[in-house]
């Protein structure tokens, strides 16, 4: 009797969770259904569009390879230091997911217009960070960034401090520890937290169509063609955008196998 209704709670579950998978799935699945590959081609053809995308990925990937630079060491304090205002600090870095992504713009635009600090000091070097590749950089990072900061704080928390504390008995100073214990043990989450970090730059389109309508990144190119000529001209874009950062995402997937398959066979060799 309990073996059966075991059976039951987990056929209820498995069906519970497959209509939120179907959910998921469905309207991505209409999208390609309703797009010709002819289409795709054409659209793949398309200049403007090659070039919003090329620009949208590296604009995100460098915004998450140099703010990797702050994120990483503030994740290290938050696992291993208490400090009064911790959980404010922690609340306010978690802001950016809740807030409207056009109030997040709308505070980015007021962060680097001529007239703030920012603006001015770039002012000095002849650059208008509005419209900018570097206010949608900005833009792109203020809404990401704290999937960064949380995975990597996860991972350092895994972390056993009496590792690290061994290796400063032992004579090691505070740098050496972070860089040949902490961050190789907690590179998973790291990772993971910068291929969130890319994902979800990339695709930010109302805090980035405040900063910068132009230059274009794909997501403002898809509701330009939608607003300005329907579901037929956007659709293709759409498609052509979602293969190409899947594919991208694959092969990061790709990457953190090898690299955990590398780790695991060098850890072996110590044994």
């Amino acid at each position: 009797m309990t073996l059966f209704k075991a059976n039951i709670f987990h056929l209820a579950f498995i069906f519970l969770g497959g209509l939120a998978l179907l959910f998921i799935i469905s309207p991505l699945l209409s999208m390609f259904l309703h797009t010709t590959f002819g289409e795709i081609f054409e659209t793949g053809r398309d200049s403007e569009v090659r070039q919003s995308i090329t620009r949208t990925l590296l604009i995100s990937f460098s915004a998450t390879l140099f703010f990797s630079i702050l994120a990483i060491p503030l994740s290290y304090l938050l696992a291993r230091k208490d400090f009064p205002g911790k959980r404010l600090v922690a609340g306010i870095i978690d802001l950016p997911i809740v807030i409207p992504h056009s109030a997040a713009g709308i505070a980015i635009l007021g962060f680097i217009s001529r007239d703030s600090v920012i603006g001015k000091i770039a002012g000095i070097f002849g650059l208008n960070l509005v419209g900018h590749p570097m206010g949608i950089a900005l833009a792109m990072t203020f809404v990401s960034i704290p999937f960064l900061i949380n995975s990597a704080r996860d991972g350092f928390m895994s972390v056993p401090v009496r590792l690290e504390k061994a290796a400063l008995t032992l004579g090691a100073s505070q740098l050496r520890v972070f860089f040949t214990i902490a961050l190789p043990l907690a590179w998973r989450n790291i990772l993971s937290g910068l291929i969130l970090m890319f994902g979800r730059g990339m695709s930010e389109f109302g805090a980035v169509v405040i900063v910068a309508y132009h230059p274009m990144i794909t997501p403002v190119l898809i509701w330009e063609r939608f607003s300005a000529f329907g579901l037929k001209y956007a659709r293709p874009v759409s498609v052509l955008f979602i293969v190409i950062c899947l594919l991208f995402f694959v092969a990061l997937r790709l990457l953190s196998g090898a690299k955990k398959k590398y780790h695991a066979e060098h850890s072996k060799s110590y044994r």
